[in-house]
């Protein structure tokens, strides 16, 4: 995550973040043991969850890491009884592709008032609100 933090395209997360989220976090690997990519799931208590904390290292992009996590991040909120999920990202079209529609901010007020509050870019972000429905029925993404 480290160099995602540094270049602004992931929020830090605390050592007591990981801790208590490690279990929602789904990790990409060589079969060497390389990291390849990571990403989580943040159920809300309404039925929706945020794809959070995505990142594919560059040596690895382009070869499917990040769907393949997106696609188990979405089957996980599946099998929780999630109906949607959601993502804020500087790359919607990466979201796009795997079915993802642009939606306004303001639709997640949970993320808002929680997460965007307390973002040092709250009053300048160039974030950009994805959203899938039905996410139960989709077995495959795009």
């Amino acid at each position: 995550m480290a160099p995602y933090i540094a270049t602004g395209d992931l929020l830090p997360r605390t050592p007591a973040d990981l801790e208590r989220d490690i279990a929602q976090y789904v990790v990409a690997c060589e079969r060497d043991g390389t990291l390849l990519g990571m990403g989580a799931l943040k159920p809300y208590a309404t039925g929706l969850a945020e794809v959070i904390a995505l990142a594919v290292d560059p040596r690895a992009q382009g070869r499917g890491v990040g769907q393949m996590i997106v696609e188990r991040l979405v089957r996980r909120a599946a099998e929780l009884g999630i109906g949607e999920a959601f993502a804020l990202t500087r790359v919607p079209g990466f979201f796009h592709r795997l079915g993802f529609a642009t939606v306004e901010k303001g639709r997640f007020p949970l993320k808002v008032w929680s997460d965007c509050a307390r973002c040092a870019r709250r009053h300048c972000c160039d974030e950009t609100a994805v959203h899938l429905g039905d996410v139960a029925s989709r077995r495959t993404l795009g």
